[in-house]
């Protein structure tokens, strides 16, 4: 007894013969000739005898050659033109690595085929799914009861059909390349082995069949016209941008693979951009505000008015004042600075890479909040290395033609910074 499957197959391939083959016009006569004839050559003994000639020119493959270059392949005709490529077949161990590759992905369809497109009914006959769930190629490979009745429908012996059949597992004792493929030469100790980079089909597919879900499942599409309609839902979705649609065979693919034949020969390209990295205006201080935040060249404006006052033979409140309001502006650029800091310290410190004094921490890094806000010892160190880097800064910007500055300016200086205490905590 035929199983159902199998019937199904032949009554759908008669019937597409018929669709070609018989027109009206045709004479009730010549109608039955042809039904006569279509019943010979889409009859079971028929396929049989089809997959056993044919199955030799398609071969099973995990990784097909072609989808790398459609010029590879398999058959007589590439090992004359040395584009024959061994069939591999891998499937990989499942292990929990986080890498993306054959054994960790569970793939609808795993197994692809390639070779001779004329052959892809055979292929298509092969992997007919019968009652018990098994293909037509799991029984003939079992030698079972069920392949036994089914290849005694065919006048050619069983063992003879059989061979021909298994033909399409090709078992290569040498594994073969192709130059057209894309080629590396990994360094393994004093010498190197050729690596031939391949494509897993089944993982390719896998990706386009989970985005379509994506895309184009009538629950998400349901979702999104509630979304538009502005009406409210439980449920989320995902929405994929950027896509990237990649094509294999172009008109013709059926010269890649079943499995490019199943998708339309398209699959996709996820985005694979190198992060995009926010350029930084402020960086936390690793070692010391005064030295990695604020240079000195930064306030040469203020230097050089400081210095022309510094200059100046007579002293009044006007050259006070002004001495005053320049120093003032420079602890409130500094005041600025530490502000941007402050605004990065949660996203940028790290303590494991930290050098910063303790009383700059205090002073800078927002985890140490609650001392900033009731220690004082720390706001007075900090007082203290502002107004050494003022005079230092001065001194560095001006060069030779800076003013010694003694204690008295130091002490005048300091003064004028602690007048700034409360801004600074």
């Amino acid at each position: 007894m035929i199983d159902s499957a199998i019937e199904a197959f032949l009554s759908e391939k008669k019937l597409a013969w018929k669709k070609k083959n018989i027109n009206e016009s045709m004479d009730e006569s010549k109608v039955q000739e042809m039904k006569i004839e279509c019943e010979n050559q889409v009859s079971l003994e028929a396929w049989l005898e089809k997959a056993s000639r044919q199955a030799k020119s398609r071969a099973f493959s995990t990784h097909p050659s072609t989808f790398m270059h459609p010029g590879t392949g398999i058959g007589e005709k590439n090992l004359k033109e040395f584009t024959y490529v061994t069939p591999i077949i891998y499937w990989g161990e499942r292990k929990n690595d986080g890498y993306l590759r054959s054994g960790n992905v569970h793939c609808t369809s795993d197994l692809d085929s390639l070779g001779d497109a004329a052959a892809l009914g055979v292929d298509a006959f092969l992997r007919l799914k019968l009652s018990d769930g098994k293909t037509v190629l799991d029984h003939i490979q079992e030698d079972s009861e069920t392949s036994k009745d089914l290849l005694g429908n065919s006048d050619i012996p069983y063992n003879s059909l059989r061979e021909g059949i298994l033909a399409v597992n090709k078992s290569d004792s040498i594994n073969q390349t192709s130059t057209l493929l894309k080629q590396v030469y990994f360094p393994v100790g004093n010498d190197y082995h050729l690596l031939s980079l391949l494509v897993n089909s089944g993982i390719l597919f896998e990706l386009k069949i989970r985005i379509d879900e994506i895309r184009f499942s009538e629950e998400n599409i349901k979702l999104r016209s509630d979304r538009r309609k502005n009406l409210f839902s439980e449920k989320g979705y995902v929405e994929l941008h950027n896509l990237s649609v990649i094509g294999y065979g172009g008109t013709k693919t059926q010269n890649i693979s079943v499995l490019n034949v199943r998708n339309h020969g398209n699959s996709y390209l996820l985005p694979s951009l190198p992060p995009e990295i926010t350029e930084r205006s402020i960086q936390f201080p690793r070692k010391d505000f005064f030295i990695d935040t604020i240079r000195s060249y930064q306030f040469r404006d203020i230097f050089e008015a400081l210095h022309r006052l510094f200059k100046t033979d007579y002293n009044n409140m006007r050259i006070r004042d002004g001495r005053d309001y320049y120093i003032q502006d420079i602890v409130d650029r500094i005041i600025q600075k530490m502000w941007a800091v402050r605004a990065v310290s949660n996203e940028q410190y790290r303590s494991e890479s930290s050098f910063l004094k303790k009383n700059q921490l205090i002073w800078l890094c927002n985890e140490f909040l609650e001392e900033r806000e009731t220690g004082e010892t720390w706001l007075n160190e900090v007082c203290d290395q502002i107004s050494l880097w003022i005079i230092h800064a001065y001194e560095k910007t001006l060069g030779t033609r800076a003013i010694k500055l003694g204690e008295a300016e130091r002490k005048y200086v300091d003064e004028l910074v602690r007048m700034n205490k409360e801004a600074l905590r």
